[in-house]
């Protein structure tokens, strides 16, 4: 049991074990209240630049399962109150140690997690670092920022998934901002053939495949960062029938001429209500977001979907494109899936459907 910190930006350090690789970290802390989907959680291509606190005080005990991977990871270190040493499960392939170990991504545990997370949620998402020393100079770790992490997460190359079932119903370009793998099988469940392409592909590159939809996934960082991907998605708007979904959603209300801000702690978990505005249903949703979309700033659409604890936008319809957009995952592999319906709203626009 090696001892470790995890010391905080404004000086506050606690005091854990080590687990996982042996690296020292440097990310924004942040955390998530999922009570399962840790696996999901730690491929969500979101989390670049993050060090990652669970609130659920048992991590580890269903093991790691690489056909729930989402991704690549890309967090920068994980933070547990308590990690199970032998977990037990049918589907496990190996344990939490060992997968973090091989990517050498540190992880701290024995730490007051409760004590840490209203922390967070009283001063905010603030920088933070996990080491085996309490450093005497905190500049570095008060002058991190995660910057450039579209880049790093998407795909370098173009890839192609055939529809489920034999010949494609629809065929869906899908831009790869850190695109979680599960969007393109709920979209191949559907009968689409997906075309991924990368985060630097230009909307002419898009309409090239000659799609009958284009899907614009989620993604790690400031929205506003991406000033390329914004042009893009302003020359597709209109073109052909788009979703977008977290990072999509963001992207494409800044293409619209909308504003987006930083959230104070943001919304990780699988727990996250949602009222549909166009309805009257509320929704429990998965979301991964530190940034929110001013929706009284985006005059070429309407709120769809609200945040039913703080009032944040949730969602954007553009009736008028033929493009909707959320914040939450309706793809959550994890759960919930109340929101699953929203790709076979896809589906009907790219038929001729309106919103």
């Amino acid at each position: 049991m090696k001892k470790g910190y995890l010391v905080l930006a404004d000086g506050q350090a606690f005091q854990g074990f080590r687990f996982g690789g042996e690296a020292e970290a440097l990310g924004e802390l942040v955390f998530t209240t999922g009570m399962c989907g840790y696996v999901e959680t730690l491929t969500d291509p979101s989390y670049a630049g993050q060090i990652v606190l669970q609130t659920y005080p048992l991590i580890g005990n269903y093991g790691i399962i690489p056909e729930d991977f989402e991704g690549a990871c890309h967090v920068k270190g994980y933070v547990v109150r308590e990690r199970c040493r032998h977990p037990s499960n049918f589907r496990s392939a190996g344990d939490l140690e060992g997968f973090l170990k091989e990517r050498n991504i540190p992880g701290l545990y024995g730490v007051d997690t409760r004590q840490l997370t209203r922390i967070i949620r009283e001063s905010g998402v603030m920088n933070a670092m996990i080491c085996d020393e309490i450093p005497a100079d905190l500049t570095p770790l008060r002058e991190y920022a995660v910057s450039g992490v579209v880049e790093a997460v998407t795909g370098k190359a173009p890839a192609v998934f055939p529809a489920e079932g034999g010949s494609p119903r629809f065929r869906v370009s899908l831009l790869d901002y850190g695109a979680k793998y599960n969007i393109i099988q709920e979209l191949r469940k559907r009968g689409c053939e997906v075309t991924v392409l990368p985060a630097s592909a230009s909307a002419e590159d898009v309409l090239a495949q000659n799609p009958d939809g284009v899907m614009l996934s989620n993604g790690p960082g400031d929205p506003a960062e991406n000033v390329c991907q914004i042009e893009q998605i302003k020359k597709l708007l209109g073109k052909v029938p788009l979703f977008g979904i977290c990072l999509g959603h963001q992207l494409t209300a800044l293409a619209a001429g909308g504003k987006t801000y930083k959230l104070k702690y943001g919304h990780r978990g699988a727990n996250q209500p949602v009222r549909d505005l166009n309805g009257v249903r509320t929704y429990i949703t998965s979301q991964n977001h530190g940034y929110a979309v001013d929706g009284a700033s985006v005059s070429a659409g309407r709120v769809s979907f609200a945040n039913a604890n703080d009032g944040t936008c949730e969602g954007m319809d553009y009736p008028g494109l033929r493009a909707f957009t959320v914040q939450f995952h309706p793809e959550a592999r994890g759960g919930p899936h109340d929101t699953a319906f929203l790709f076979d709203r896809f589906v009907d626009l790219m038929k001729g459907g309106d919103l």
